[in-house]
């Protein structure tokens, strides 16, 4: 499922796409992004970046490029929430206001060394895993294994990781892009797959992304 999750903020979760930024691959220092993650992320998202609530995502072990990327999607929607490819929310906009560009590349780098609390699939997923590693030929929904990989880690730079993610995250950012509450997946690769899903799919492929390990 091409670009799901991601998560978001991230966590996430949802999904989400290319997370190359426009300036280059994010190489910053987690250990000056610590006071920003005390005192604005750990409320919501966990000093560690698990996150104890299923509304926020989980933002340990995603890409560093991947959260930069969401960090400064949020901060263009302030500018200009109408344009294509910003990420809107009222609550993360307030968060990234403040935020430089320097402090979006260094908590990309803090989140991702943070390592990922397993999840827990609920059952029942089996047709959530055919569809994780195969897709729908029937509705053209793409196996989601094609680009987050067999485990959900995803692809540094290109795609999120998703496994272990909070299942409640994942439906809400797939049902975002089907009704493009949100826009900013490269080519509309998520949008398009999300309009081809059936509630029911997006449940059962949820419930067994949060089990992936």
């Amino acid at each position: 499922m091409k670009s799901i999750l991601a998560l978001a903020l991230a966590s996430g979760v949802f999904v989400v796409g290319a997370a190359q930024a426009e300036t280059g691959p994010a190489n910053g220092d987690p250990a000056k992004a610590a006071p920003i993650v005390n005192q604005v992320c750990a409320a919501c998202h966990a000093a560690d970046g698990n996150s104890a609530s299923p509304a926020n995502p989980k933002l340990a072990g995603q890409h560093a490029e991947y959260i930069t990327k969401q960090l400064r999607d949020f901060k263009a929607a302030l500018a200009d929430p109408n344009k294509e490819g910003v990420r809107k929310s009222a609550v993360m906009g307030a968060m990234v206001a403040a935020l430089s560009e320097e402090d979006m590349v260094n908590l990309g780098a803090y989140f991702a060394e943070k390592p990922i609390k397993p999840g827990a699939a609920k059952q029942p997923y089996t047709n959530g895993e055919k569809l994780w590693r195969g897709g729908n030929a029937a509705s053209g929904v793409p196996a989601c294994a094609g680009c987050h990989g067999p485990t959900g880690a995803g692809i540094p730079v290109q795609y999120p990781r998703l496994g272990g993610q909070h299942a409640d995250y994942i439906i809400a950012q797939l049902k975002a892009f089907r009704s493009r509450d949100r826009q900013n997946d490269p080519a509309k690769m998520m949008r398009s797959i999300a309009d081809r899903m059936t509630e029911q799919e997006i449940k059962d492929v949820a419930n067994y992304i949060a089990g992936l390990k």
